[in-house]
């Protein structure tokens, strides 16, 4: 799977990636809505759709699950609801919204879901009392009157160890954060999936991973500078240190973190490194990237998206997938 970056162009934008050998596009809470352009994109056929990751804290569950029902009926049953955290200050500054136990907010979001797709396909009464969310009214008017694919899946999108648990516990699937490593996938994400789906009595079978990996093609360095400039964004938040500190570079995210509360993007960028850039992002040609790709998830999923700091020609993401394939 790979990005729709705005609703303005996702039609035929999904139609052209689906031509190159996607099986879905994802889009993500930036500049845009997070659902608009997956509404447009499911006149394509042929493509499984997701949203990798709508913002959960700020919306409401009945509102979430409006829009998962609403995408999941637009699609035949191609659509997976992706959740995450983000980070406090956003939460808080950006959103406005409440942050505090937010492992056990985005757990009890999930069985709040749960519920009211249970209540909209059983007709059995909404009855959901928890500590963040309590739904205990649901009538016809408001109920759709046909769900013929079901619900969709329930994924969440985690990297520190409570929530990575949590979300084997609990959801669908994993969306593995694109700030990560090879090694810290295997390590660390991993160790957390297998305990918390031991504690709930799950095999891993029963439970999707989905690595989101940064691709950057290109054979000189200019073409990765949007790359080692997402990179330094994401090392600077004090959320993926345990990432930079498992390669022995713990110490640049406070160093990166100064630098961005000065707007000095610039520098920060300068000091990503090669081997930083080339461990964290796929990096070179379509051939190079594939490599990376497959070296990285093999063991873990067979199912991957690509996360593009900028717009990959169509033609070299065809190569990517092709290579993938082979």
């Amino acid at each position: 799977m790979t990005a729709l970056f705005g609703p303005t162009d996702a039609i035929e934008r999904a139609r052209a990636l689906r031509d190159a050998g996607a099986s879905g596009v994802f889009t993500f809470e930036g500049p845009h809505d997070v659902f608009a352009p997956l509404t447009l994109a499911s006149t394509v056929d042929g493509l499984d759709l997701m949203t990798n990751v709508a913002i959960a804290f700020p919306r409401n569950p009945i509102h979430l699950a409006h829009q998962a029902i609403d995408h999941q009926l637009l699609s035949n049953g191609r659509f997976t609801l992706g959740l995450g955290t983000q980070i406090r200050t956003q939460i808080e500054k950006r959103f406005g919204a409440d942050f505090d136990k937010p492992v056990k907010r985005m757990t009890e979001l999930v069985a709040a879901l749960r519920a009211i797709f249970e209540a909209w396909t059983t007709g059995e009464r909404l009855d959901f009392r928890g500590e963040f969310y309590r739904h205990t009214l649901m009538t016809p008017t408001f109920t759709p009157s046909a769900i013929p694919h079901g619900p969709p899946p329930i994924f969440v999108g985690a990297l520190g160890p409570q929530l990575t648990r949590a979300t084997a516990r609990v959801a669908d699937g994993l969306l593995v954060m694109p700030f990560g490593s090879k090694r810290f996938l295997h390590e660390v994400t991993m160790t957390g999936v297998r305990d918390g789906l031991a504690a709930a009595g799950r095999e891993l079978s029963e439970f999707a991973v989905v690595p989101e990996i940064i691709v950057s093609v290109g054979d000189d360095d200019a073409a990765h500078a949007p790359a080692r400039r997402l990179l330094a964004f994401y090392g600077s938040t004090p959320a993926y240190r345990p990432v930079l500190e498992l390669h022995g570079w713990g110490d640049l995210q406070p160093e990166l973190n100064a630098l961005s509360k000065q707007g000095r993007w610039q520098d920060m960028a300068g000091l990503i490194d090669d081997e930083m850039l080339h461990t964290i992002a796929a990096c070179g040609s379509p051939a190079d990237v594939a490599a990376h790709i497959k070296g990285r998830v093999d063991g873990v999923s067979d199912r991957i998206c690509l996360y593009q700091p900028g717009p990959i020609a169509v033609e070299s993401l065809a190569e990517i997938v092709d290579a993938l394939n082979r």
